[in-house]
Order: structure tokens, then C-alpha cells, then sequence
């Protein structure tokens, strides 16, 4: 025993109430370093001990802060900087959409990186050794009954007064515990060279059976019946029709169910003519109206319909929807260049139903009013 360091001594007790007592007196005899094993967690035992809180909290929050600010600064550049584009008459940088990415990039973050630290850092692992390892005392305190270890580090430590304390307590079985020649030469092995093989070996057998299962394996009979089926997908080149192409087009004639086809299609005289707005002028209607000119029609036109477009030059700013000709314009005309298009601008029949586009005439019709008032409008 004279050959190896002593690392504290423990003493063991029959109940929670006395190793709570023990635990008390333990802190305000001044010691430090020490700690409670028990076969379960024990109430009060960190009040009792007077730990104070944990430091994993201060990780926690750093890679936290950390992932919130990575996926901030990424979508900012992506949607800003690399990849500028307007969807649906939002701004480039949509802060709101991009919330629920940055709430769980922060809370991935923070959860993986602090189980990190706590393995790595401050239960050092791979290091497995610890000198209360297969001892009498954890064997008790693994079972049925309350330990207490005293360090030798503590700065209040005497081996004689250590003793005569944890008699004092009404400790059993008070024995010293000593380092093992490992455990002093190595207190951290994440770097050991054994390690950093286990480590190497199972990242070449994890990656290898994957790219073999992906590449490979899922290639052959018959597991790659979900590979090879009967079907082809959209731009895909077939054997099958004499042109050579899969997308084929609707048969002619055929009309989805639920819906008519437009009737008025290349012919706006008569839609201007015949079509009326079936809807009528309420507050309802008018704020559809808006929502829906404001997502679809208010990137080119603006949102007050005067052609100054957010699209920085990407397309022709379209004409002014206050201009006389389009105020002329009887609602079916309008209904028919929003359903079918005109000019360079595309059709939006599939993307509003059929009274979205009359609600975006009554709103256009508001915003042609507000800026054309006429002096009775005053009375």
C-alpha cells in the first residue's frame, strides 16, 4: 500500500437521514472535496452538500447562442446575399419564416453539444477508471447502503482528522481508497492511442456498411424493387410513346372533376363583355382582395398598384393600373388577364380559385378609386 497515492478515505451509513446529516456536517466542517454515493437519488442531498449550480449551464447557452446565430448569418446570406429571390411579395430576409429553423438549430445545437461536454469534459471520457471502482465501499453503496468520500485533495484534509470525523459521524467501515498506477498515469485518454483506433475502426466499418447498403445493396435482387418500378418521372425520357417523351399532355376534351374550363380563353372582348363580378362589395371580400393582391400581384405592380416593381429590372415593369385604359377596363377584362394573362404577365388561374380573382378585382377597383377620387367621393 505504501507505493500508491491515496485518494480519500470513505465510510458508510445505513440510512438517508444519516448520510443527509453526514453530508450537512461534511460542509460546514469546510470541506470541499467530497462526495455522496447512494443506490438512488437522495432529496436535498445538493442543498445538504451546498453544491453550487452547475457549469454545464454556461455550455448549454454558448452553443445555443451559437446555433442561433449560425443559422441566422446562413439564411441571411442565402436568402440575401447568394440566392435573392421574392416569393410571394415577401421581403428577401422573411425573419418570421425563418424562426422555426432558428429555434431548432438552437435547441439542437445546445441539447447535443452540452451531452457532449458533460461525457467528455466533465466526466472525461473514454476515461472509465476511477479508484471507488470494485471496491468494498461502492459495492455497499451500489446496493442497500449511503456512502461518504472525503478526498485527499481537499485543502482541509488530514488523514488522522479525516478518520476521526467520519467516526465522529457514525460511519462504518471507514477504509482508505488509493489511485492505481493507471488511474495516476492517465487521468484523460480521449487522446490515447487505443482510443483514437476504436475510434477510426468504427468510423470505416460505419461508413462501409452504409455506402454498401445505399450503393450497393440496394441495387440488387430484390431489394431494389423500389428502385427499379413502372413508372417514369416528370422530364424523363420513355420507350414506351413513339415521341419519346413520359409527360404526356391532357387528352383534349377532358375537363378535372369539380372544376369547369374557362370559357372565355384567348377571346378577352367577349370576357370583357359578358363576364361580371358576382361578388359583392364588402369588407370580407375587400380584405381576400388585398391578401391575395398583395402576395401575387403586388411584386410587379406594387402594393398600390402604380408598376414600380420589387423585382430590381428582373422583368419589365408592367403599366400603371390607374392609367384611363385600365380604369375604362370593365371587371370581366381584369378577371380575364388575371385568369388567363397577357403579355409577358402568366396566368394565375391555378394559383387563386375563382373567387380569389374576382375579390382581387374589387381590390384593384379600391385602389384605382383611392387614387382617382372624384369630389363627390368627399360628400
Amino acid at each position: 500500500m505504501n507505493d500508491k497515492i491515496l485518494y480519500g478515505y470513505t465510510g458508510v451509513f445505513d440510512s438517508p437521514d444519516e448520510i443527509i446529516r453526514a453530508a450537512d456536517k461534511t460542509a460546514e466542517e469546510g470541506y470541499k472535496k467530497f462526495d455522496v454515493n447512494t443506490p438512488y437519488p437522495v432529496h436535498g442531498m445538493d442543498k445538504a452538500m451546498k453544491l453550487p449550480p452547475s457549469k454545464l449551464g454556461y455550455a448549454a447557452l454558448v452553443f445555443g447562442l451559437s446555433g442561433t446565430v449560425s443559422a441566422l448569418l446562413l439564411m441571411f446570406w442565402i436568402s440575401v446575399i447568394e440566392y435573392p429571390i421574392v416569393i410571394g411579395g415577401k421581403p428577401f430576409f422573411a425573419f418570421p419564416a425563418f424562426v422555426p429553423v432558428i429555434f431548432e438549430v438552437t435547441v439542437l445545437a445546445a441539447s447535443i453539444a452540452t451531452v457532449v461536454t458533460m461525457i467528455a469534459v466533465f466526466f472525461k471520457f473514454p476515461n472509465l477508471s476511477h479508484p471507488l471502482h470494485d471496491t468494498e465501499y461502492m459495492k455497499k453503496v451500489s446496493s442497500d447502503k449511503y456512502g461518504l468520500c472525503i478526498q485527499a485533495e481537499d485543502e482541509n484534509f488530514n488523514e488522522n482528522n479525516v478518520k476521526g470525523f467520519l467516526a465522529g459521524l457514525g460511519a462504518k467501515d471507514i477504509s482508505p481508497v488509493y489511485y492505481d498506477s493507471e488511474e495516476i498515469s492517465v487521468k484523460h485518454v480521449l487522446l490515447e492511442p487505443k482510443f483514437i483506433g476504436i475510434l477510426i475502426v468504427a468510423a470505416v466499418v460505419t461508413s462501409g456498411t452504409v455506402y454498401f447498403g445505399l450503393n450497393k445493396l440496394m441495387f440488387m435482387v430484390p431489394f431494389n424493387w423500389m428502385v427499379d418500378q413502372e413508372k417514369t418521372v416528370p422530364q424523363e425520357a420513355s420507350t414506351f410513346f413513339a415521341d419519346g417523351f413520359a409527360m404526356r399532355p391532357p387528352v383534349n376534351g377532358t375537363v378535372m372533376r369539380g372544376t369547369l374550363p374557362y370559357q372565355f380563353k384567348g377571346n378577352p372582348e367577349d370576357a370583357g363583355k359578358f363576364l361580371k363580378n358576382p361578388l359583392p362589395q364588402t369588407e370580407e371580400n375587400f380584405t381576400l382582395g388585398k391578401m391575395k393582391y398583395d402576395i401575387y400581384c403586388s411584386p410587379c405592380h406594387g402594393y398600390f398598384g402604380e408598376g414600380d416593381s420589387r423585382l430590381r429590372g428582373q422583368f419589365p415593369n408592367p403599366p400603371s393600373l390607374h392609367s384611363e385604359k385600365l380604369r375604362n377596363w370593365s371587371d370581366g377584362s381584369i378577371y380575364h388577364v388575371i385568369t388567363d394573362g397577357q403579355n409577358i404577365m402568366p396566368s394565375y388561374e391555378t394559383q387563386l380559385t375563382r373567387q380569389e380573382r374576382w375579390a382581387t378585382v374589387l381590390y384593384i377597383r379600391a385602389l384605382q378609386r383611392s387614387l382617382n377620387a372624384k369630389e363627390s367621393d368627399l360628400e
